[in-house]
């Protein structure tokens, strides 16, 4: 499968994932730029441990530093898109439910009018 492209879900000028990304440390933000490079590299075929599918077209990328856990949710549109909805540390053992809501809810309204809810992101290569 060819690379796809990875972009933010945008709300207004609100990108909730490049906002919780700068909240990182440098070696966090480090690994999750790792991870999007991954996802953007391998798409669907990208699986457990990198990402893992939650059920109703939502995924997760997983990331750990150290003992911390971190996540992205997204979903793909169409077949080339991955559309990043926001992160979150995760302190628990599953998912929590309103962390998949939100990525549904935002999956709806990226789905209603894409040009207007996708940040394009690309990856700093200096």
């Amino acid at each position: 499968m060819p690379p796809v492209r990875v972009v933010f879900y945008q709300e207004g000028a609100k990108v909730p994932a490049g906002e919780w990304l700068d909240k990182r440390s440098n070696d966090e933000q480090d690994a999750c730029y790792e991870r999007l490079e991954r996802l953007r590299a391998f798409g669907y075929e990208l699986g457990f441990p990198a990402a893992e599918h939650l059920g109703h077209g939502i995924w997760e990328l997983r990331v750990r530093v150290k003992k911390v856990r971190l996540r992205m949710l997204y979903f793909f549109h169409e077949r080339d898109v991955a559309v990043i909805t926001h992160g979150f540390h995760k302190d628990t053992s599953k998912v929590p439910g309103v962390e998949i809501k939100r990525a549904k809810d935002m999956r709806m309204r990226y789905q209603a009018d894409p040009r207007s809810h996708a940040f394009h992101w690309e990856p700093d290569n200096g």
